[in-house]
């Protein structure tokens, strides 16, 4: 919880920008979520860095949410501070083969830039939802093209708010879906990404195909939070779950996805406890199977159980 004399302090120091015991339902992909004591939407990298000091000033524990996909919130919500990124998003055009983004832009705003300068490098992420800053901790792809590959430098602020600190890509473990060495708390706040001109048709061809892949996959069209679990080697979590019978199998208002079985949608209703229920069950029974045990790929925040 957050003392007064702290509440007050973040509203003199942000305003409207800060909300206090707000429902992340509306802030998550999949439209699920207990409250977070207070949700904090920086104006920008100095606001950021101001709010980090206060924090680690009073042992307020800080959660990122970024853009909300890839993460499920449980019904208690997340205790401390939740902080979305998403006024820093500034592109800037650095010489002739890189951009620098901040960590909150979206990969809609990343796309339309590399449409309008016409860039090539960054179409994969036409595909993957989210904001830059959730794409690099998870070293996003669509298989044989990843976050590593376009990663010249990442910048990140300690959890004091104190240090602005650039890291060459030498220095980063980008693993399957995660980037290992990160300090604990710090936050990404920026990255320099490669980059080639190029002819803007051939850019937008290439959009296009993976956005239609992506609307003939997997289920846009309903609430969820992307993939579920990782890709075994050599195989797929998908595959695995729809052999195993599950595809459309409902928990309350969630359902294992009929169009892509790595996916768990929101009926409508569905509660983070009828996702997790679900979770359990495409583990158990892909384990039982083929003996594969399935690892989340999905973020698991916050605390178990029902408000009072």
């Amino acid at each position: 919880m957050i003392d007064p004399s702290t509440r007050t302090a973040l509203k003199e120091l942000l305003g409207e920008r800060v909300e206090f015991d707000v429902s992340l339902a509306r802030h998550t992909s999949l439209r699920i979520g207990g409250p977070a004591d207070a949700l904090i939407t920086p104006a920008d990298r100095d606001e950021l860095a101001q709010v980090m000091a206060l924090c680690h000033a009073n042992r307020i524990p800080t959660t990122l949410l970024g853009g909300g996909f890839n993460v499920l919130v449980k019904e208690n919500g997340i205790r401390g501070v939740v902080l979305r990124l998403k006024k820093l998003r500034a592109i800037k055009r650095v010489g002739a083969c890189s951009v620098s983004i901040e960590a909150g832009a979206s990969h809609a705003t990343i796309t339309r830039y590399c449409l309008e300068n016409g860039l090539s490098g960054l179409e994969f992420g036409a595909g993957i939802p989210g904001t830059l800053g959730g794409w690099l901790a998870m070293n996003a792809g669509i298989g044989v093209r990843e976050m590593k590959d376009v990663v010249i430098e990442i910048e990140t602020l300690d959890s004091a708010g104190l240090t602005f600190k650039t890291i060459p890509r030498a220095d980063l473990d980008f693993r399957y879906r995660s980037l290992a060495n990160l300090t604990t708390g710090s936050v990404l706040t920026r990255a320099l990404l490669a980059v080639s001109e190029t002819d803007l048709e051939k850019v937008q061809g290439e959009v296009d195909r993976l956005l239609t892949h992506r609307q003939q996959t997997q289920p846009t069209d309903i609430p969820s939070c992307g993939s579920v679990f990782r890709n075994p080697l050599d195989d797929f979590a998908g595959r695995l779950i729809e052999s195993a019978g599950l595809k459309g199998l409902q928990q309350g208002g969630a359902e294992i996805s009929t169009v892509h079985a790595n996916f768990i949608v929101n009926r409508g209703g569905a509660t983070a406890s009828d996702v997790l229920d679900l979770i359990e069950k495409a583990r158990n029974a892909v384990l039982n199977a083929t003996g594969v045990q399935l690892e989340t790929e999905v973020k698991i925040l916050g605390e178990t159980g029902s408000l009072s």
